[in-house]
């Protein structure tokens, strides 16, 4: 099954015919469809009322906050889908690995991952481990309506850099170290976080996600040979594993203008390109039959309100080309971003590109 196939069970014909997911399959749009990776978090009083006092991983366990979270920005901003409120080591969490997210420093892991003998604290994920997810995907999908949802994870070589170097890394020399100086452990290691991530994709497609994006946040470390051999093994086994569920699947990296037509070769639908790359170039990287997702700047949000439409409108004209455009930022919301101009950026990119 493909993207292109007729919705699922769980799949309402609304939601289906939406502007967002029909720019994924690459089928005309009524307007550029728009979400914004990070839209439910720091940027927004309503996300820190709430989690005040609760710590991340918690409230990734709470399925009514889950809920709140996830449709803040909606209700707010007007975005064309919502992305689902959670974190890429949650399921890692969820199996037994013993870390937590340190505020001002992210995911901390007590016992990095360094020899074979490790690989035995990576068990099997298993729906029964996470039925909060599957709990608070149900509430959402039922608040939702027409909206979508998107499913995230972390992809394996992300997950892997935190697991072996213990926590965040400019230079992920662990990680490297085994990568090249013990390729078979290094493949086994990302084949285990594979299946695992693959299981934690199925659960939000089955409890109702309409589309998934598996974030590979620090693939830009590496250079294309090695991302090719050591990597893309991987991302390619989670991305194969869902697609017989028929969702759109996106496949987001930062810094990874290099390898943009490698991640497009992992086998998602729309590939995600940061603001490094204008998207005109990044199609001809890409190639043919994949829609993109993108790219501004983040920091364009800090300049006046005729500086961020001129660079959406750059974005805009880039894309006019594309088979399938969803726009978005190169990156995260940043936390000091004024949520006012999230939302006249929405009805910007709509009204610019109504058709």
């Amino acid at each position: 099954m493909t993207a292109n196939d007729a919705p699922s069970g769980k799949q309402p014909t609304a939601t289906y015919d939406s502007a967002f997911l029909k720019a994924c399959r690459r089928e005309p749009v009524p307007h550029t469809p728009v979400w914004f990776m990070r839209q439910a978090g720091r940027s927004l009083p309503e996300y820190r009322k709430v989690r005040e006092g609760i710590p991340m991983l918690e409230s990734c366990a709470r399925p009514e906050l889950v809920t709140e979270i996830t449709l803040q920005p909606v209700r707010r901003h007007g975005v064309d889908a919502a992305i689902y409120y959670s974190d890429i080591v949650v399921p890692l969490k969820a199996i037994g690995v013993d870390l937590d997210i340190k505020p001002g420093v992210g995911p901390v892991v007590e016992q990095p991952i360094r020899t074979r003998a490790d690989l035995a604290r990576l068990r099997d994920l298993t729906p029964e481990d996470i039925p909060y997810v599957t709990e608070a995907i149900g509430m959402l999908t039922r608040e939702l309506g027409a909206t979508p949802l998107i499913g995230f994870a972390g992809a394996p070589f992300t997950l892997a850099s935190y697991l072996v170097e213990g926590g965040p890394s400019r230079t992920y020399e662990n990680a490297k170290a085994m990568m090249y100086g013990d390729p078979q452990l290094w493949a086994d290691l990302l084949d285990r976080l594979a299946d695992i991530t693959a299981a934690f994709l199925k659960v939000q497609i089955e409890a109702g996600a309409s589309a998934v994006q598996l974030f590979d946040s620090w693939a830009g470390a590496l250079a294309p040979a090695d991302y090719r051999r050591s990597v893309l093994p991987a991302s390619a086994k989670v991305f194969d594993a869902v697609a017989e569920h028929g969702v759109p699947r996106i496949h987001f990296g930062v810094g990874t203008g290099e390898l943009l037509g490698l991640m497009g070769e992992a086998g998602a639908d729309v590939v995600g390109v940061d603001w490094r790359v204008p998207l005109d170039e990044a199609v001809r990287r890409v190639g043919p039959g994949k829609a993109l997702q993108g790219n501004l700047d983040p920091t364009v949000l800090f300049a006046g309100k005729d500086v961020v439409e001129a660079k959406a409108q750059e974005v805009l004209d880039a894309a006019a080309g594309l088979e399938g455009h969803v726009f978005n930022l190169g990156h995260g919301v940043m936390p000091k971003t004024d949520p006012d101009a999230l939302t006249r950026l929405v009805e910007y990119v709509h009204g610019a590109s109504a058709r």
